[in-house]
Order: structure tokens, then C-alpha cells, then sequence
């Protein structure tokens, strides 16, 4: 029996030494990339855009140590999606060109990723979305000039049908931001769109490993948990009654004090070190390390990236009309879908429903 387990002991051994540590440590760094890009699509899917930036920017530092045409594509599809989240911010650059707005770059991405998507349509919807939305970001906020250089770099460097880029020209002209046409391709719709070309992009090229793995864990966790939690109810009735039964005995030596109210012994947790706060991750110009040769270093920095912060300041008649339209088009409620599709100058969902209800109480809207 003893030679037995000592044969064991020896082939787990010469096993373990075949296979050399930076093997392993390249395996495990696939199934980690995989689980940051899941992460980042799911982030993206649920509208989440501070965790979004801090998982990108993690995602990022693991890029250099990585090769593989998969990965590779995992890189732009990120890229992708990080312009396409910064879509309503025209002050954020990727390219070079100052003149190429977020949406503009993620096009010049989009045009790389052909080759994934199965639904030549969903392709082509995507491409128009980006089209449209560039334009509408332009229009919604103010700036005419904007709008028509984006029609004219999207004419130059993508093939689209002649009565799309009319239409487009006559809204600019006219200045009609609440045009059907635009809002029939809003950026809602845009995110939808992406949703399910990642849906159908993650379910051909599965990247769940990890996220099984970690998810049988935590089941079984919680299974022991609960095993365990049974045995301590049943030690704690047995405690209780022995107390009890300890106060009947000692009922008559109870002695009458006064009672007073304690201070708390709880600290409060007023100071926190730097570990504990959150992370802030700034953006500013984002990388993806050397993405492809259609995108410069500058263009994909992430990594210095940083949203400005913007005072919010008096209600006025067009965002009221901003938020009155928003609810038409998803619904009371649905108060961060109607932030990513109108510029309400950092205000916050919540800003939003106080307002809604300011324009109900006075009947400003039906």
C-alpha cells in the first residue's frame, strides 16, 4: 500500500516537471484576457460606465504580454466599444485628427470588424447607426459645422447610399434635431445593435471558463455556508436555553440597578486609507496597444482619458423638450437610456425624475 501512494507521489512529479511554469502562466493569462473581455462586454451591455473604464484600463495592461489573432480581434472589439461609450462626448479624442470624433473612430474600427459579424445587415445597420449618431451628437449640441465635416468624412472614407447622405445634409441645413429619421436611429438603438453583435460574437467564440469555474465555486461556498448555518441554529437554542434556565435559578439575587444609556463602542469609519477608496481611472486619449496600423498609438490610449465634470446649472425650455422627448421614446422610468440619447449638462438620473415630476405637477407636459 505504501509503494502504492509513493508510485503516485512520483508520476504527479515527473508529471508537473514536463511542462515548463511560462506555459502554464500563458494558459492561465488567456483564460484571465478572456474573463477581462467578458467583463468589459458585459459593462458595456448594462450601461455601467465608470466600471467600464476601470475594466478597461485593466484589460490594457494585459494586452502587451498577449499574441494571437483571437486576441488580437478581442483588442478591437474593445477599442470599438470604448469610442462607441464615449460617443455623446465630442471634447474626448482617439485619432490624430482632431476633427474625427469618437463615433467617427469607432466607424474607422467598425469597417476592421467585418469579418465577424454573420448578419452582412446587422453590419450594415451598425455602420448606418454610427453615421447618423455622429451627426445627431453634432446637432444636439449646436454645433452645424461639426455635423456637415462629419457627413463629408463619412462620404470620403465609407460607401453609403447617396439619398442617406441627402437626407442627412437637408436635417443639418434645417437644423432639425428632432427629425424622425434621427430619432428613428438614436444612440439607444445604436447600443441595442452592439448588444446583440456581442451577444452573437460571444456565443461563437465562447470566453466563459473563468466565469464557470468562479461560478461553481461560489455555489458550493454557498452550500457549506448553509450546512453550517443549520448546526449553529441548533448550538444557539441549546445556549438560549441554558441561559434560561440560569436566569430562573438566579431570579431571586437579581439586584435592581439604574439604567443608563450607553455611548456606542463603534468606531465610525471616518478616514480611509488609499487603498480603500475607489479607483479613478482618468480618460483622456485612449490605448489598446498597437491595435492595427489603421490607428495610431494616440488614438488608442484609454488610459488618459477624463470625462469633465460639469455644473449643473438652471432647467431650460430645450432641455425640458430634451427630457419630454427621452420619455416619449423609452418611457417614464428608463432615465438612463434618456441620458446616453440628449446632453442634460451633467445631470444625473435622478435630476431627471425630480424634474419629470416638476413638469407633471405644473402640467407643463401630458
Amino acid at each position: 500500500m505504501a509503494s502504492e501512494v509513493e508510485n503516485k507521489k512520483a508520476t504527479a512529479v515527473r508529471d508537473s516537471g514536463s511542462v515548463s511554469f511560462s506555459q502554464v502562466t500563458g494558459v492561465a493569462s488567456q483564460w484571465i484576457l478572456d474573463f477581462m473581455f467578458v467583463s468589459l462586454c458585459r459593462r458595456f451591455k448594462e450601461g455601467e460606465f465608470d466600471e467600464f473604464n476601470e475594466t478597461l484600463s485593466t484589460f490594457q495592461a494585459m494586452c502587451p504580454s498577449l499574441t494571437g489573432s483571437v486576441h488580437h480581434e478581442k483588442k478591437i472589439i474593445c477599442a470599438f466599444l470604448a469610442r462607441v461609450m464615449h460617443g455623446n462626448q465630442l471634447d474626448v479624442q482617439f485619432e490624430e485628427d482632431v476633427h474625427v470624433m469618437p463615433l467617427m473612430s469607432a466607424a474607422k474600427i467598425w469597417s476592421t470588424l467585418k469579418h465577424t459579424v454573420e448578419d452582412e445587415s446587422l453590419f450594415e445597420n451598425i455602420t448606418h447607426l454610427l453615421l447618423v449618431q455622429s451627426v445627431a451628437v453634432c446637432l444636439e449640441k449646436g454645433k452645424r459645422s461639426s455635423a456637415s465635416s462629419a457627413i463629408k468624412w463619412f462620404e470620403n472614407n465609407h460607401e453609403f447610399p447617396q439619398n442617406l447622405i441627402v437626407k442627412l445634409s437637408t436635417i443639418v441645413t434645417q437644423r432639425e434635431i428632432y427629425h424622425p429619421f434621427i430619432i428613428s436611429f438614436s444612440y439607444s438603438r445604436l447600443l441595442e445593435t452592439i448588444k446583440s453583435y456581442l451577444d452573437a460574437y460571444l456565443e461563437k467564440n465562447p470566453s466563459d471558463y473563468l466565469i464557470k469555474a468562479a461560478t461553481k465555486m461560489v455555489q458550493s461556498s454557498q452550500n457549506i455556508e448553509g450546512f453550517g448555518g443549520c448546526e449553529d441554529s441548533s448550538l444557539s437554542e441549546e445556549a438560549n436555553k441554558a441561559t434560561e434556565s440560569r436566569k430562573v435559578n438566579k431570579k431571586k439575587d437579581v439586584c435592581l440597578r439604574t439604567k443608563r444609556k450607553l455611548l456606542s463602542t463603534k468606531i465610525p469609519d471616518v478616514w480611509q486609507s488609499d487603498s480603500c477608496k475607489k479607483p479613478f481611472v482618468s480618460l483622456r486619449r485612449i490605448s489598446i496597444n498597437k491595435l492595427s496600423e489603421m490607428t495610431s498609438r494616440k488614438s488608442m490610449d484609454t488610459s488618459k482619458i477624463k470625462k469633465p465634470k460639469k455644473t449643473p446649472q438652471k432647467w431650460t425650455p430645450h432641455l425640458d423638450k430634451y427630457l419630454e422627448n427621452g420619455v416619449k421614446c423609452h418611457g417614464q422610468g428608463n432615465w438612463s437610456r434618456i441620458l446616453m440619447d440628449f446632453d442634460f449638462e451633467g445631470r444625473t438620473g435622478t435630476m431627471l425624475k425630480d424634474r419629470w415630476r416638476v413638469l407633471m405637477k405644473t402640467h407643463r407636459v401630458g
